[in-house]
């Protein structure tokens, strides 16, 4: 699908696409030190992993070759976490029936920007540590990267048997168009997603952003999966039909509230804060089972709802000082948000703008919830 780019002050889709990734190296506030949350969120996704590789191993023949893409890998210490589950159940299986290890063509896939060269480092520890642990009669085990987006194809066809995205896909491939600077209507003044006092066609718009290119993933990947191969998709979402929840928009709100701020101080200008919206959605649970069933490639297996709190994705317990908690929240939204962030207001004002976000969360008395959805699906015959 060919896109035709026109220059805007708010990010474009080629401003997405260069932009839209986590902070990379292994500083303070790099993604690879800030990332035990979606640490703790993978974990959830074991069972269902080894239950979709039971799932296959089970209806289909015993391939020699399996390709295994991870959608979104991202850089750090989780990103070979679940290619390393997905491994260890299809060995499982294969011990359990007598079958010998199958080769393993694995695909680390994520935008340009990402972090490719700290990833290429991990790999040669991941190969020695797994024949350490498995034995040299395991594998091969063959890796490529490949940047791109993952709304439209990337692999060749029916070259996947299992596919692995987490906390990737709640990330749009462009800002709405009805909310972008070149239409020429402000309709979200003041904030920069979804919030309850935007009008109505704010949400529609990122509605209907949402299932364009979750309609655009699906026909993708239909494409490049085998018949019965499965897919673990993991991203944020909500519970309830309202997309002004704050579960999924209070963290917005308050970077939005901090941005205000520097406007207020005079560091920002006013209307870059109001020619700004993220790229980005918190579908519910309906809104992903109606795009499955309209595209109709796939069967949905298995949906899951992980609700956690700040402390126990942080691993840090009751003791935390609040303070200290606030603060590690904002460090860990910097990772995730700040080179989309800095893209339209300038590197110079992101230390004083996460403080500020630092201090609105701590000055809440509501619940800062994580909402993940986790779902199991299958390529139709």
């Amino acid at each position: 699908m060919e896109v035709q780019q026109k220059t805007m002050e708010g990010p474009s889709i080629k401003k997405v696409e260069q932009f839209l990734h986590m902070n990379g190296g292994e500083g303070e506030t790099s993604y690879a030190k800030n990332s035990k949350s979606q640490g703790k969120v993978l974990s959830m996704t074991k069972p269902i992993i080894e239950e979709a590789i039971l799932a296959f191993y089970n209806t289909t023949i015993f391939p020699e070759s399996i390709g295994i893409a991870d959608l979104g890998c991202s850089a750090g210490p989780n990103t070979l976490v679940a290619v390393t589950e997905i491994m260890n159940a299809i060995d499982i299986q294969c011990r359990q029936l007598d079958r010998s290890s199958p080769e393993f063509q694995v695909y680390l896939n994520d935008l340009p920007g990402n972090d490719f060269n700290t990833v290429f480092k991990s790999l040669t520890p991941f190969h020695e540590k797994l024949h350490q642990e498995k034995g040299e009669s395991f594998g091969p085990c063959f890796f490529a990267g490949v940047p791109g987006s993952f709304y439209g194809r990337l692999f060749p066809i029916k070259s996947l048997h299992f596919v692995h995205s987490s906390y990737s896909i709640h990330w749009l491939s462009q800002v709405p168009p009805e909310l972008r600077e070149d239409a020429n209507v402000v309709l979200n003044k003041g904030k920069i997603y979804i919030s309850k006092t935007s009008p109505v066609g704010v949400s529609v718009a990122y509605l209907t952003q949402f299932q364009r290119d979750f309609s655009v993933f699906l026909k993708s990947r239909s494409k490049e999966m085998v018949a019965g191969g499965h897919m673990v998709l993991t991203l944020r979402g909500r519970r309830v039909g309202d997309p002004s929840t704050d579960e999924s928009c209070i963290l917005w709100d308050f970077i939005a509230q901090a941005l205000n701020d520097l406007v207020f101080e005079g560091l920002i200008e006013e209307k870059k804060v109001d020619s700004f919206n993220v790229p980005y959605y918190d579908p519910s649970p309906e809104e992903m089972k109606l795009e499955i069933q309209k595209e109709g490639s796939f069967t949905l297996s298995r949906l899951e709802i992980g609700v956690m709190d700040p402390k126990e994705l942080l691993g840090s317990g009751n003791s935390i000082d609040k303070h200290v908690l606030d603060m590690l929240l904002a460090k860990g939204i910097r990772s995730v948000s700040e080179p989309i962030l800095k893209s339209q207001f300038g590197e110079g004002v992101m230390g004083h703008l996460y403080e500020r976000l630092g201090e609105h969360i701590g000055s809440t008395t509501k619940g800062i919830t994580n909402v993940t959805l986790v779902l199991s699906l299958t390529r139709n015959a």
